[in-house]
């Protein structure tokens, strides 16, 4: 459906050559690549697919769609956060389509995080070659029970100053793509006697440094081709200018990068949801069932319209929070809807295609079953349901000041209900 959503001009005119990209070239190597997967083994599938990963990104760079969201000194387009909106759904149709335009997380976050916090020695050295795809990075913050996760507070790894240079010792797991990164960047504790909002700090880890253990990937839903290691930090020694921001303010710069990251993570969700539906659509104009084409069955026009209602509103509330955190720098409880109510939304639209499909929705000829096996997750990485809804019902209900009427009319009602009594 072609909906306005009154995106930038140049937000516009990128995402109608990414959308080219997609459909000229993207799509029908992604069609070629799934059609081949069942006769090549793990080996030459990882092989092939990095190889054809780089042949995308050339054209990405050809057509002038890879990197959008960095400068254009790092090679990227310099498009401002509104700007990428529009660009990122399109981005998100492909399981392919993110790496190649150098938009997939977490080295997109990560490029974020280095750009805002980073120095221009940490820029020269780990930037221009994340930036350029010589490198990759992972985000290496989230640790087994009873360490840190959803619950940042519960931090265990510690990062100990020693002359000029810091001893970093701890287990973290879940470290995506932590297994083939070349630079990791490490949260740890620097403060005990702080709150660990305020004594947590980043660092810049290179993978090959000494006492730096991948213990192994974890085996996960919806295998897509990237790593979740589990790291094991042991008396890791890097120098104090390998800090990624400032002291202690770690997971404050941590917050910077995951509030736009989330939010750009829900438009690639949203444009795989929309690919679905573009399936399942097609499907349903060819496929006949007693006598009719399933375009006519009434339960299936609602659940349609029903998915295309939902995921309007899931735009809308991305876009919302975007100009509230452009114009704010900060909205923490517009991008804990967002999420909450874009993965929500997605699961329940590819769930819907695979059934509107039946076997050729399970049947991975499609990209649905991927996109059924991606999606879960979402629900879970980027903060899981509970930990935004947390937030949302401390504005809705522990914040006295937003509500101030209606308080005040209960307190006068409470006391005439008192003064009835007596």
């Amino acid at each position: 459906m072609n909906i306005e959503y009154r995106d930038t001009e140049r937000g516009q005119t990128v995402a109608a050559r990414t959308e080219a990209f997609l459909d000229e070239v993207v799509l029908p190597r992604e069609r070629e690549w799934l059609g081949q997967r069942d006769v090549r083994a793990d080996s030459d599938r990882s092989a092939e697919g990095e190889t054809l990963v780089e042949e995308l990104r050339a054209e990405a760079r050809e057509r002038e769609v890879f990197a959008p969201q960095l400068p254009a000194e790092y090679g990227g387009l310099g498009l401002a956060f509104e700007d990428l909106l529009p660009v990122f759904e399109q981005a998100g149709r492909s399981i392919l389509a993110t790496r190649a335009m150098h938009v997939a997380a977490p080295d997109e976050g990560n490029m974020h995080i280095l750009e805002m916090a980073g120095t221009e020695a940490q820029k020269e050295r780990w930037l221009r070659p994340l930036a350029r795809g010589d490198i990759s990075s992972g985000f290496s913050m989230t640790e087994p029970a009873q360490g840190g996760g959803s619950d940042p507070k519960q931090m265990q790894t510690t990062a100990e100053k020693d002359g000029d240079e810091y001893v970093i010792t701890g287990h973290k797991w879940w470290t995506t793509q932590g297994s083939e990164a070349d630079v990791l960047i490490v949260v740890a504790r620097t403060d005990w006697d702080e709150h660990p909002y305020v004594g947590t700090s980043l660092f810049l880890v290179p993978a090959d440094t000494p006492g730096v253990e991948i213990r192994r990937d974890v085996p996960h839903m919806g295998e897509s081709g990237l790593s979740h290691a589990e790291i094991v930090y042991d008396g890791v020694c890097v120098p104090a200018e390998n800090m990624l921001g400032a002291e202690n303010a770690g997971l404050a710069v941590a917050q910077q990068r995951l509030g736009p990251a989330r939010l750009t993570h829900c438009m690639r969700f949203i444009g795989m949801a929309d690919r679905a539906l573009d399936v399942a659509k097609a499907y349903m104009s060819e496929r006949t069932a007693f006598g009719d084409p399933l375009t006519d069955k009434q339960a299936l026009r609602f659940e349609i319209s029903d998915a295309e209602m939902r995921l309007h509103a899931a735009r809308t509330m991305v876009r919302h929070a975007a100009r509230t955190l452009a114009s704010e720098g900060e909205a923490r409880v517009e991008v804990a809807m967002s999420k909450v109510f874009t993965a929500e939304t997605v699961q329940d639209i590819i769930d819907t295609c695979v059934q509107t499909c039946g076997g050729n929705g399970i049947g991975k000829d499609l990209p649905l079953a991927d996109f059924y096996e991606s999606v879960r997750a979402f629900r879970i990485i980027d903060g899981a349901d509970e930990v935004h809804l947390r937030s949302i019902a401390k504005r809705a209900l522990d914040d006295e000041e937003s509500h101030p009427e209606e308080l005040a009319h209960l307190t006068r009602f409470r006391e005439d209900l008192s003064v009835g009594g007596e």
